[in-house]
């Protein structure tokens, strides 16, 4: 099988999946319903970069100098845990530094690095890179081999990336509209902090909540970011980047 149709594959999948271990583990932190991450849409791009990295690695498991069964496998999921701290902070990276917003907020964490990446979290991914390649990983082939002569779920496939693609574009324009704000404003925003701040505005004024489109409202975008930084959560922001602009 061609690894780019591997690799596409996976990236779909590992998307979505993602972004319903994210919904859910909000729901039980939080007790709220968030959509997470910038897009609108159900994915999640980072873990769909994280699967393909995890199948890429678990090809190279034969070259680690461990004779150990249990050795080689440990070694294995730690490299894998670094791998995917390693996407997560670049990810987190480049949103505070090219466009002002911070996705996710580890600060109140234990060995944070900028609040981006964790041990806490590293060990969670460790897991899942083992869920991964005792649950997932052996069928791959398998589950190719299916699809390949499925042509109608190709096709969903298919239209998975071009729904995504749009979205990409639509939710580029609100990032664009943010980062103008934060940087008039030279702060970084928080954005779940924002997005429940214009969920608990459109309750008060009776909207309809929009899980999907988290910005959707009778007013505009500009108007909620006024309202956010009128919040305690806006000294925060302020702090955050005197920090980033200082490195």
């Amino acid at each position: 099988m061609n690894i780019f149709l591997i690799l596409a594959f996976l990236f779909a999948i590992g998307s979505f999946i993602g972004w319903c271990i994210e919904v859910i583990f909000r729901r039980i932190v939080s007790k709220s319903w968030m959509n997470p991450g910038y897009l609108a849409g159900p994915w999640l791009p980072i873990y769909g970069f994280s699967l393909c990295v995890l199948y890429c690695l678990t090809l190279l498991e034969s070259y680690i100098p461990v004779q150990s069964y249990l050795g080689k496998k440990l070694i294995l999921f730690i490299i894998m845990a670094i791998a995917i701290t390693a996407i997560e902070y670049a990810a987190g990276l480049i949103f505070i530094k090219g466009m002002k917003i911070k996705l996710w907020d580890y600060s109140d964490m234990w060995g944070n690095i900028n609040g981006i990446i964790c041990p806490r979290f590293s060990f969670y991914w460790m897991i899942l890179s083992a869920i991964y390649y005792f649950a997932v990983h052996p069928h791959i082939l398998d589950m190719l081999n299916w699809l390949s002569k499925n042509l109608a779920f190709s096709f969903c496939i298919g239209f998975y990336f071009g729904v995504m693609a749009m979205d990409l574009v639509y939710s580029s324009r609100i990032v664009y509209h943010i980062k103008r704000f934060a940087e008039e404003q030279q702060i970084i925003i928080r954005l779940e902090e924002l997005k429940e701040n214009v969920k608990e505005y459109k309750k008060k004024q009776g909207e309809r909540l929009c899980f999907i489109l988290s910005f959707h409202s009778r007013i505009s975008l500009r108007e909620h970011l006024e309202c956010y930084i009128k919040t305690p959560d806006f000294k925060k922001s302020v702090d955050e980047f005197r920090k980033i602009k200082k490195k």
